[in-house]
């Protein structure tokens, strides 16, 4: 949000931004743009102003949780072992991407468009911050070549996405990112 904007305009976003991230927590991905706009008593116009995609919506709500991803990568890049750095954020996406309704939907990628691999800011953010981490592993030889960032976030995306109708989906979540991690491995 620009701070050049109208008083009145700063006033709708907050509190759009307010209804959004109760709507986003309750409902997920599936958050209705029209009830946000009932909620904050504007117009759906006004709310499309502000955030014209759902992706957008979303993307602004999980933002404080992608810079926490962020952080938490550079903080693990000089962490000992590497393979157990890079294990320990990607655990760390799953199990924020199953507390946070809709954080799952903003990292999946959008095959649809024929532009580059990051379709989308958040996922362009962690994919930059985990980086160091997976080229660390790699050099160690504790991941196979040719995994990449992106093959991280999906597989990540996939395990929440595929539990979020679990009754238990955290441990479920953890149980299949574990499974996966052998994947990981070179093999030998």
């Amino acid at each position: 949000m620009p701070d050049r904007q109208r008083a009145d305009a700063r006033r709708n976003y907050t509190r759009i931004f307010a209804v959004a991230e109760e709507e986003v927590a309750a409902r997920g991905a599936d958050a209705s743009l029209e009830q946000i706009a009932r909620t904050a008593g504007v117009g759906s116009a006004t709310v499309r102003r502000h955030f014209p995609t759902r992706q957008a919506l979303l993307e602004a709500v999980s933002r404080q949780r992608i810079e926490a991803l962020c952080v938490r990568a550079r903080d693990l890049a000089g962490e000992g072992d590497s393979r157990n750095a890079l294990l320990e954020w990607l655990s760390d996406v799953v199990a924020y991407c199953v507390s946070a309704r809709g954080l799952a939907a903003v990292l999946a990628y959008d095959g649809a468009g024929a532009g580059p691999v990051h379709e989308n800011a958040c996922s362009a953010a962690l994919e930059e911050a985990a980086g160091p981490l997976l080229h660390r592993a790699a050099r160690d030889g504790a991941v196979a070549s040719g995994v990449t960032v992106a093959d991280l976030i999906t597989l990540a995306v996939g395990i929440v996405l595929a539990t979020e109708h679990h009754p238990g989906p955290a441990a479920r979540a953890d149980r299949l990112f574990r499974l996966a991690v052998a994947g990981l491995s070179p093999q030998g």
